[in-house]
Parts: C-alpha cells; structure tokens; sequence
C-alpha cells in the first residue's frame, strides 16, 4: 500500500530539529510528549529510516534525517506557495514579518496588501526593526519571520541572500575631499566599522557629521549633500546615485540577508505562504 507524507508529521519533525528537544518542541505545539513522540515514530515508520538521535540532552539528526530534511522543508513550502498562488485558497490567521527599514522602500509593502485583498481572512502584520532587535522580537513571538543582517540571526537560517552595500551621495557630490564627510546610521550599527575599514585600509580620513537611527533622516542628509553614507540597493532614493562616488572610494563588502522563522510556525500554511513571497522579492 502506498503511503503519503502527511504534513503535520513533517512539521513536527521540523519543530524538534529547531529546538533540538522533543520536550521543548510538545510544549511549543501544545502536545504531551508521549503523543509527539508517538508521531515521530510514526514518520519514521513510513520513511523507512530513524530520523533522530535521542539522548538525555536532546535530539539530533541522523545521517538519514539530515538528508530527509530538506526535502520535509520543501514539502512545506510548497504548500504554502501553492496556497498562496490561487485566490480562492482559504488562507486565514495572523503572520507578523520584522524587516530591517531598508526593504521598506521596496515592493514588500504592495505586495502584502495585494495578499491580503485575495485573502480577506489573513492578518499580515510588518514591523520595522533594526538589525539587533529581529532576533529578540522573534524569540518572544512578537514577530513569526525575520528578515534582516544575517550576523544578527540566531541558528540556520531558512535561506539568504548576498546583497552589495552601496557607496551613495547627492548627484554632484564631491568624494575626492579630505576628510570625507560620513552619514550614518547611529551605533550600534555593524555596517559602520565595515565602513570605516574599507576607507582605512586605502588610507583615506573621514569624519563624521551626521548620524541617524532612521533610513529616511539619513536619506534626507546624503540628499541635502551633507556626506557619504552606504545603503543596501533597496534602499537608494531619488537624488541620491553611487556610480560616480564609488569610483572614488573602496570596494564594500557583500551584506548576507537572511530569513529566520520561529520553529512554532513550521507547517503553518499562512506563514509559508509569507515566505514563499518574500524569497521572491529579495
């Protein structure tokens, strides 16, 4: 007899891999340990293989489970984006997205309304965050998926994107003076000894005279002609260019963007579905 892959067994395989305990993933689902271990099992009869480790400590993959993983992860997401991609899915619930500012100016705003009129009954919530508070806010359950600096994630990441920091300025700006006036994003910020090192490795000074928490106020500086700064591509604005600055000044490096996701959420179609869309935009 032919046996099928049932969904919900896959999620729960995927939650006690992110929380590496059978205990902390029955609590986290909301089942008695006994039953999540008995559907464990029951996963595990059907393909054949022990997927996980057990010990006093914890669990862990097998050789078997790792390489069954990512095939449950994509079974997952799959049905997501197959959901996601037909209007008349009935799609309902709640999914909160932290993203750093810098994708705010993208198309991810759109996005979500047009998701939300094809989906009445779904609540998608966006929440602006910097860089140090995603983890935080997913770890308390303030938000279901992250999207930000990878240095900033905690644990594998869902997938990530390498994405080049921008030198950028007003139209006329000149580089080429001594010291080079920087826009900044307020510390903490990774990105400013990032900064800071290209210009030392290449021996030019700096100063800076402007620094801000918000995108928009370092925008509005680089744009008014105050100094330099660098942005993520996402976030250059009209007024505001980097071909003819970054001739002047050092290579930066590559910014890894990765996506996190709560391991409650795993299976949840609802939060696929978000995933789904945002690995599309990024």
């Amino acid at each position: 007899m032919a046996l099928d892959l049932d969904t919900g067994l896959l999620r729960n395989f995927l939650v006690c891999t992110r929380l590496g305990s059978i205990s902390r993933a029955a609590h986290s689902l909301g089942r008695t340990q006994p039953a999540l271990s008995q559907q464990l099992r029951r996963l595990e009869d059907i393909v054949g293989e022990a997927l996980l480790q057990r010990a006093a400590k914890g669990v862990s993959l097998t050789a078997a489970g790792a390489a069954f993983l990512p095939y449950a992860e994509r079974i997952l997401a799959l049905s997501g984006e197959a959901l996601a991609g037909f209007p008349g899915a009935k799609l309902s619930g709640r999914c909160s997205v932290g993203v750093i500012e810098d994708f705010m100016g993208t198309a991810l705003p759109a996005v979500f309304a047009d998701f939300g009129r094809l989906h009445p009954e779904t609540t998608l919530e966006v929440v602006s965050l910097l860089g140090r508070e995603t983890q935080p806010a997913l770890d308390a359950g303030r938000i279901q998926l992250a999207l930000c600096d990878a240095e900033f994630l905690e644990g594998p990441l869902r997938w990530s994107k390498r994405v080049p920091m921008l030198w950028a300025a007003a139209e006329n700006f000149d580089a080429s003076v001594d010291p080079l006036p920087l826009v900044m994003f307020s510390a903490p910020c990774r990105w400013r000894g990032l900064v800071q090192s290209a210009l030392s490795a290449v021996g030019k000074s700096s100063r800076i005279v402007f620094e801000s928490g918000s995108l928009t106020a370092v925008q509005a500086a680089v744009r008014a002609g105050l100094g330099v700064t660098t942005l993520l591509p996402t976030a250059m604005a009209h007024g505001i260019v980097s071909a003819l600055v970054s001739k002047l000044l050092p290579p930066l490096p590559d910014i890894e963007i990765g996506l996190s996701r709560r391991p409650e959420s795993e299976g949840d179609v609802l939060t696929s579905a978000v995933e789904a869309m945002l690995k599309q935009l990024i």
